[in-house]
Order: C-alpha cells, then structure tokens, then sequence
C-alpha cells in the first residue's frame, strides 16, 4: 500500500507542478494578448492620425487653389492644372452617370430630353455653374 500512498503523492505533486505552468502560461498568453492589443490600438490610432493630416492637407490645398487662382506660383502650376483637370473630368463622370442612371430608372419619353436641361447648380465660391456635387472649377462644394 505505501507504493498507492508514494505514487498517489507524486501524482499530487506533478499535478501541482502542471497546475502552475499552466497558470504561468495563460499569464503570458494573457501579456502577449494584451501588448498585441495595445500594439493594434497604437496603429489604428496612428493612421486615424495620418488620415486626419491628410484631410487637412486637402483642405489646404484646396483653400490654396481657390485663393490664389490666377497667381499659382511655378513651382505648382502644373500640380494645380492636374487637380482642375481631374475635378473637371469627374464633374464629366458624375454627369454622365447621372445620365446613365436617369436613363435606365425612367421607361418613359423623358429620356429624349437634352441633357443641358439638368438641374445646374452655381458655385458659391466662384460662380461656374455644374450639376455636380462639387465645383469642377475650383473644388468647391456645390450644395443642394
């Protein structure tokens, strides 16, 4: 009965022994999860901060482009003429996607209509007159 007894006792004790080992490994699974969580935090925060930076560039920019529209210095004329090229194009898109749009929603006669007869819209900054959502002039906002 002593070889139950002894055998009974070093079974207790490598239990024990397993017990803490395993309870040291969930902490550090725990510190791992933990710093793995902080780490993410960290870099959602740093690019909640890039994008927020960025937006203010933008903003920047196009305070910049409506300002100074005809005395852009050299040094960015040609980045200027891109950003105006690109805002007309996408005032182009959006009219002919509201075009498109308009053509399949309506079975009806109204799709002979001229496409200048579309709601256009004035620029609040600079005047030019759009049916886009924004100015394909100066980048302004439009407005409803």
């Amino acid at each position: 009965m002593a070889f139950f007894e002894e055998l009974g006792k070093k079974a207790q004790a490598v239990a024990g022994v397993a017990a803490e080992k395993a309870k040291d490994l969930a902490g550090v699974a725990s510190e791992k999860a933990k710093s793995v969580s902080d780490s993410a935090k960290a870099s959602m925060e740093i690019i909640s901060e890039q994008r927020e930076m960025e937006k203010n560039y933008r903003a920047i920019g196009e305070w910049f482009v409506s300002e100074y529209e005809g005395e852009v210095p050299d040094a960015v004329k040609d980045v200027v003429a891109a950003v105006i090229a690109s805002k007309e194009r996408i005032g182009e898109l959006e009219a002919a996607k509201a075009a498109k749009k308009e053509e399949e929603s309506c079975p009806c006669s109204c799709q002979e209509q001229p496409a200048e007869e579309t709601q256009q819209k004035v620029c609040p900054v600079c005047g030019e007159s759009s049916n886009g959502k924004f100015c394909p002039k100066c980048g302004a906002p439009m407005g409803e």
